[in-house]
Formats: C-alpha cells, sequence, structure tokens
C-alpha cells in the first residue's frame, strides 16, 4: 500500500466514523452504553483515527502539486487565518444557543460576537483552515487532508441543524432566521446590523494569541514561515 493510498483510507476511516458516531449510531450506543460511557468510546475512536491520519501524513514521502500559490495569495491566506482564530477563540464561551442547564427549552437570546457573523464559529474556524491550506498547498496529500476537514466542518453543522430542527421545532428555527450559517451572510442581506458583527475584545485577542501561536510554531512542525513571520522573517 502506498502512502497516498493509506492517508486516503485513514481520512475516510475519521469521517466515517465520526459521521456513524454522531448521528445514525448516537442514540442506540447512548442508550445502551449511557451518555458518560458513549462519550469516552466517541473521543476513543476520534483519537485513534485522526493520530492514523497525522501518521500517515508524516509517511507520504512526496506528493505532485497541483497548482503553486502566488505571493497575493499567501497574503489573503493570512488575513483568512486570523478570522478564523478569532471565530474560534469567540466560539469558546458566550454561545446564546447554549441548552439550559436544567434542561428547559428557554428562549435563546440575541446573537452577539462571533454567533452574530455565524452560528456556527467553531466550525468555520476549521472550514477556513481547511480553505487556506487548500489554496496555498496544491499537493494530492493535502488535498485529501484539508479537503476532508473541510467535508467533516462543513456537513457537521448542516447535521446539527436538522438534529435541533427535530429536537426543538420553532425555538431552533427562530435562532436559525436570526443569525447565519455562512458568516456575514446575515449582514450582506440585511437581517443583522454590521455593528453586531463585532466580535468582542476578548475573541479578537484570544483569536490573536492563538494565530501568532499556531503561525510561530508552524515552521517548527515542519511547515514553511506563515502569518506575519513570512513578513517579518
Amino acid at each position: 500500500m502506498n502512502g497516498i493510498t493509506n492517508l486516503a483510507m485513514a481520512m475516510v476511516a475519521f469521517i466515517g466514523t465520526h459521521f456513524l458516531l454522531s448521528h445514525p449510531l448516537r442514540e442506540p450506543l447512548v442508550a445502551k452504553l449511557g451518555e458518560k460511557a458513549f462519550l469516552g468510546l466517541y473521543s476513543v475512536i476520534g483519537l485513534l483515527t485522526f493520530g492514523w491520519v497525522i501518521l500517515a501524513r508524516r509517511n507520504v514521502d512526496s506528493s505532485p502539486d497541483l497548482w503553486v500559490a502566488g505571493p497575493g495569495t499567501w497574503d489573503a491566506a493570512t488575513l483568512i487565518m486570523l478570522l478564523a482564530s478569532i471565530l474560534l477563540a469567540g466560539s469558546l464561551v458566550g454561545n446564546p444557543a447554549s441548552p439550559d442547564p436544567g434542561g428547559d427549552l428557554r428562549p435563546i437570546g440575541p446573537a452577539h460576537g462571533v454567533y452574530a457573523i455565524t452560528r456556527h464559529p467553531m466550525m468555520w474556524s476549521f472550514m477556513l483552515w481547511a480553505i487556506v491550506h487548500m489554496m496555498l498547498w496544491g499537493s494530492v496529500a493535502t488535498l485529501i487532508v484539508a479537503g476532508g476537514i473541510l467535508l467533516l466542518a462543513l456537513i457537521g453543522p448542516i447535521g446539527q441543524d436538522i438534529k435541533k430542527l427535530r429536537l426543538q421545532g420553532n425555538r431552533w428555527r427562530d435562532w436559525m432566521n436570526r443569525t447565519a450559517f455562512v458568516p456575514f451572510a446575515g449582514q450582506l442581506s440585511g437581517r443583522i446590523p454590521w455593528r453586531a458583527a463585532w466580535p468582542g475584545w476578548g475573541a479578537v485577542i484570544g483569536g490573536l494569541v492563538i494565530f501568532l501561536g499556531a503561525t510561530w510554531v508552524h515552521p517548527l512542525a515542519g511547515g514553511p514561515l506563515v502569518g506575519v513571520w513570512r513578513w517579518i522573517g
């Protein structure tokens, strides 16, 4: 088995088990094992399959480049990754659609912070990461890994919206009507004011820390200089 085939199989296993455990197998397994045991099984399978992806990627000696990014693309990628970092930092706190600890389906408050940009900020941070890597490195290996992450991060929130609609009905439908799936689509359509798109200082500062740290580590992990480090050397 060559390296690319092994990588493709690893990515299929990672994505496939994630979808199976998140949707068709979740309810029967929770009923049989209990919530905590299921989450433990889910985590172990996720770590094992993702570990397979990492090892398979490292064992790809060479992969043909289908395109080469120009300097302008690298500059655009820097800005996109900064936005992705802010979305990720902002998604960690303050989700107005978080379930009530008591289980009550209370009304969801107004969207604010990164949730006024997109109701799925964490998944969009992963999607933007994948898009940037596909833009910059047109190798078959990169397209397999980044394309798989993009597919997973795209289908995941779509499935979540469908599931929430089934479980919560009008409560989630109202939240969907007051937010946007695609970043800034609510502002562009006029449904959400642009002033609501300010993510907040916590998300901005946290995003900057994530962005600067991740891009600084990038060459230490075997990648090229990226982000502002590419500009300053």
